[in-house]
């Protein structure tokens, strides 16, 4: 940790997504005079597939062999995670090389977000659902880096979860939606659901509060899917897969995607307004999950997909407070600011929330007050992200944070 004695301009700030399919990568701003940060229009990304050496058909170790084998810290890579492994960082590596150039080949300060679970020292991957596990990721890239001529102002200090810098990213950037206020939750919908909250004025990251608040991905419904298929893009066009008996290959094949579904509402298709009523439902549940629990405790609203997850504690450190806000992001909001999106589900939406809110037993009347005006969810309590590729930009901040402050 050190004080900011070089100029911002002495050093070029990028912050990279590593994402299933792709990485994406994006020098960020720092505002200095305004302590806020901005991303500016340089950006670079790869598919893994475009990396000679790529498994095209790769299969993850089963998540239940890599658990153990991270408790025991003994990590068996398979030939196949390697080679895959390796990809992922040449893939990292280009990009990180086109910013580079891009901005003058200045010494680098890097933030890496990443899925998975992290080794000790956060600098490496040591189980994932769905990827190669690398140990070694943040040693490795830096290697290919500075083999390259590539000039390093600091090793890369860890890697985040997208979720976690999605959080950091409304919090700090110019545009966040978590700034002047004291309580926010924030539903990120991309290719899976990233939560991130502010509590009492700070960042409380899930992995802090499991005890008592659960992950998207962890609940599920009444139907035994998990809520992160009403809360992430990839996962409305799994839901109007069932409804319309296509595959989510065929959807993506023609190009089907959440707004083109939106619109087929507008049209009359009968699985697509199957589609949108469903995600109504659920995300409103999901919602007021939130809401119920930060006030009065899990009331035991949701199932978890683990069966042997322990179950949710009533008694928390802020049992009483009402959010502000609630922010929706990445896909999920741009979809449901559209004006179609606005009709199809936004407003559906909040209909649905608005009638579990005046039923909840658990609510009291006072606190009900905070959320509802004349008995109607207040628009004004919910806000869609303006940030663009919130995760690079929060690992970017975290970089500079971890290394300046």
């Amino acid at each position: 940790m050190r004080s900011e004695t070089m100029k911002y301009d002495d050093y070029t700030l990028i912050g990279i997504d590593g994402g299933a399919t792709k990485v994406s990568g994006w020098i960020v701003n720092y505002l200095s005079e305004e302590k806020s940060y901005r991303l500016s229009e340089h950006h670079a990304e790869l598919p893994y597939a475009s990396i000679e050496g790529h498994v095209t058909d790769f299969t993850p170790v089963e998540i239940q062999k890599q658990l153990p084998q991270r408790e025991s810290g003994k990590i068996d890579i398979t030939d196949e995670e390697s080679v895959q492994g390796q990809t992922y960082i040449e893939a990292t590596a280009r990009v990180v090389q086109e910013l580079y150039a891009l901005d003058g080949e200045k010494p680098l300060l890097i933030g890496i977000g990443m899925p998975g679970l992290k080794t000790t020292d956060q600098r490496g991957i040591n189980a994932i659902a769905n990827g190669p596990r690398m140990p070694e990721y943040c040693t490795s890239l830096e290697k290919k880096l500075t083999a390259s001529g590539l000039n390093l102002l600091t090793p890369v200090a860890r890697l985040g979860s997208d979720a976690d810098y999605c959080g950091v990213g409304e919090f700090y950037a110019a545009e966040g939606s978590f700034r002047n206020i004291n309580n926010a939750y924030y539903l990120g919908g991309g290719t899976g659901a990233a939560d991130a909250l502010l509590l009492k004025g700070k960042l409380v990251p899930f992995d802090q509060i499991k005890s008592w608040m659960a992950k998207t991905w962890e609940m599920k419904n009444d139907l035994d899917l998990s809520f992160e298929r009403y809360a992430s893009a990839s996962g409305l066009q799994f839901i109007y897969a069932r409804h319309s008996g296509k595959s989510v290959d065929s959807l993506n094949k023609s190009k089907i995607y959440p707004p083109q579904i939106a619109s087929m509402v507008e049209e009359g298709n009968d699985a697509a307004i199957k589609t949108y009523q469903e995600v109504a439902a659920y995300l409103s549940m999901l919602i007021f999950e939130r809401i119920s629990t930060l006030f009065c405790g899990s009331i035991g609203l949701i199932k978890f997909i683990n069966p042997r997850r322990d179950s949710l504690e009533v008694v928390h450190l802020y049992r009483g407070e009402i959010f502000e806000r609630i922010i929706i992001g990445q896909r999920l909001g741009d979809l449901m600011a559209s004006p179609t999106g606005q009709k199809v589900l936004t407003e559906p939406f909040l209909k649905e929330l608005s009638t579990i809110i005046n039923n909840a037993d658990c609510i009291p009347e006072q606190a009900k007050s905070k959320y509802l005006k004349e008995g109607t969810f207040d628009k004004a309590k919910l806000a869609f992200s303006k940030l663009r590729e919130a995760p690079a930009l929060g690992a970017g901040i975290d970089a500079h944070l971890a290394h300046f402050t």
